[in-house]
């Protein structure tokens, strides 16, 4: 019974009524390991982290906010070091709104790029796919003439003309 009370305690802040969250909920909320949530702690990704009397991390909205910027970050190919400086910034308020704005915008033009890059490879091998679908269905590879890219852009007219646009 007074463990029940003392899980009762802590899975809200009495104050505020905020929900608190132990590790192993929030790692089970982002699909993360909680070695992975402890490493972002000492990188300092949760500058504002409070801990239980007995040194329970308390995980309150701000670090779920936080959680949620660092892996949509870590998704666009973002470092952690520019994230973790992305997190400082943040909590020196308005005085870094610009070296944030800089830094999304730099991190926006490289995924930009990196996702003309995929655009790319995809039409190669959507090409192969091609390629290797006509000559399973004719049983050789000897269909072609020789000149497979011509092949392909004969019986895709339009990827053509979209890759020459590009």
């Amino acid at each position: 019974m007074d463990n029940a009370k003392f899980q009762i305690k802590w899975i809200f802040n009495i104050k505020t009524e905020e929900k608190i969250y132990r590790i192993g909920e929030i790692a089970e909320m982002f699909d993360l390991s909680k070695s992975t949530i402890r490493f972002y702690e000492e990188i300092g990704l949760f500058p504002n982290l409070k801990r239980s009397p007995g040194g329970l991390r308390l995980f309150s909205q701000e670090e779920i906010n936080c959680i949620e910027d660092v892996e949509c970050l870590k998704k666009t190919g973002m470092s952690l070091k520019d994230i973790a400086a992305y997190v400082s910034w943040k909590q020196e308020g308005d005085s870094s709104l610009l070296a944030r704005l800089n830094l999304i915008r730099n991190q926006r033009l490289t995924l930009e790029q990196n996702i003309r890059n995929l655009e790319k490879e995809l039409t190669k091998l959507t090409h192969k796919q091609w390629y290797y679908e006509q000559a399973v269905a004719a049983g050789t590879e000897s269909i072609f003439n020789g000149d497979c890219e011509y092949e392909y852009y004969r019986a895709h007219p339009d990827e053509q003309q979209t890759e020459s646009e590009g």
